[in-house]
């Protein structure tokens, strides 16, 4: 994204989308050969909210860096888990534990530093973007929750042309960038985002929830020292501060979490 030197965040949304709709689509056709559309139908009105959400999400994301920086995007986003188990609670009717609403309440407390900090810097807008990213991908992972005997695998295609249509209308098909920022897109639609994806689901099937969790606060917390050490991109002190806050929560979270998993299993063998 920083390395994008011409092209608009809408411009980057229509390249990564398209990038990203060429790599689900050779992931969905080698998991359904010629079935793709009919597995598309069965997703019905869940998959469409659902790739409409996740949609949402990626183009919040775009925004957001182009808004702020990276350590304030990865570090808001970084509250998800807490979103999920929010939302969970009122549309799933699903227990929250006093220890998540502790771990929530720190880690909120965390976001407040970063967003009051955005209001000095200017880039409150950017902050406010990552935390309605944030929201908009709990959503979906809370319709993925409710229709589980649903494959919504598809939802992600459903995501990638919704996100194509609305960038492409709303720079009015200009879509002229230079060649290297098309590749820098392509390298993030497609590869970091439509391979890894695929991964990061595939490794669900041997990882527990909360160890799945753990691992994206390695990118959550990994994100900003990469620009800093590559870009000299630097970030605020409150900012730092705030940012440790919500991932010593996520940390203290995951690990507890990880550890009554684990209990659990032991004592169930």
């Amino acid at each position: 994204m920083r390395n994008i030197n011409n092209a608009d965040p809408w411009q980057i949304a229509f390249y990564r989308a398209l990038a990203f709709l060429f790599s689900i689509t050779l992931i969905l056709f080698h998991r359904y050969r010629f079935a793709i559309v009919t597995n598309i139908k069965k997703t019905g009105y869940p998959g469409m909210t659902g790739g409409f959400f996740l949609m949402l999400a990626n183009l919040l994301f775009i925004q957001s860096f182009a808004n702020t920086s990276v350590a304030n995007t990865l570090f808001t986003l970084s509250s998800i888990p807490f979103i999920t188990a929010i939302l969970a609670f009122i549309f799933l009717k699903e227990k929250i534990s006093l220890r998540t609403i502790i771990t929530m309440f720190f880690a909120f407390i965390g976001i407040f530093i970063m967003i009051k900090d955005g209001l000095k810097t200017g880039g409150f807008y950017g902050n406010i973007i990552a935390l309605s990213c944030a929201f908009s991908f709990s959503t979906f992972v809370i319709i993925i929750r409710k229709y589980k005997s649903i494959d919504m695998m598809p939802a992600s295609l459903i995501s990638s042309v919704l996100l194509l249509t609305v960038s492409f209308v709303t720079i009015l098909g200009n879509i002229n960038i230079p060649i290297q920022d098309i590749l820098l897109c392509f390298l993030w639609g497609g590869v970091l985002s439509g391979f890894v994806n695929s991964v990061f689901i595939f490794s669900t099937r041997f990882l527990l929830a909360s160890e799945v969790t753990f691992f994206m606060l390695l990118e959550f917390s990994l994100g900003p020292f990469w620009v800093w050490i590559f870009l000299n991109e630097t970030i605020s002190q409150e900012t730092l501060y705030g940012g440790i806050i919500v991932m010593a929560s996520v940390a203290v979270y995951s690990f507890f979490e990880i550890t009554m998993s684990k209990s659990k299993m032991i004592s169930s063998d």
